[in-house]
């Protein structure tokens, strides 16, 4: 396995509703040791629904903008520079309530969400998702929807 070297914008590019997401490391390119997304969230994004992963951590690290998370009951509003790591197990979800742009890192170990988010893109771009096609590929991809 050689050496990945991306650009600024370079990657492969997914639209998931309000989230553009660039893929700049992938289970192909890790050995499957985790994904590295940076995600711009728009303006008002409501965000998913708050779930839990049973498998995997998932981590955001902040570089511009409000990034709200919901963490086990806490809600928490982290700016450029936070990180927050959610361990397996741990209620969480993210939006943004702000009037700006927010764009952070998402890193998830073992990798796999990343086909998570290509399934979820082409799910949602063929117009309004099925409510049964969404929660297969939740299921599929270590998404457990609580509350």
């Amino acid at each position: 396995m050689g050496a990945t070297i991306l650009g600024p914008g370079e990657g492969e590019s997914l639209t998931v509703g309000a989230t553009v997401t660039v893929l700049k490391a992938t289970g192909g390119t890790t050995g499957g040791g985790y994904a590295l997304g940076e995600a711009t969230l728009a303006p008002g994004f409501a965000g998913p629904p708050a779930h839990l992963h049973r498998e995997h951590h998932d981590a955001f690290y902040v570089l511009e903008g409000t990034l709200t998370l919901r963490v086990g009951d806490e809600l928490r509003e982290e700016g450029p520079g936070a990180f927050v790591c959610i361990p397996p197990g741990v209620v969480h979800t993210f939006s943004n309530g702000s009037d700006h742009p927010v764009r952070f890192l998402n890193v998830s170990s073992p990798a796999g969400m990343e086909d998570y988010l290509r399934e979820l893109s082409k799910t949602i771009a063929d117009g309004a998702p099925d409510p049964q096609r969404m929660a297969d590929v939740m299921v599929k991809y270590d998404v457990v929807l609580v509350d």
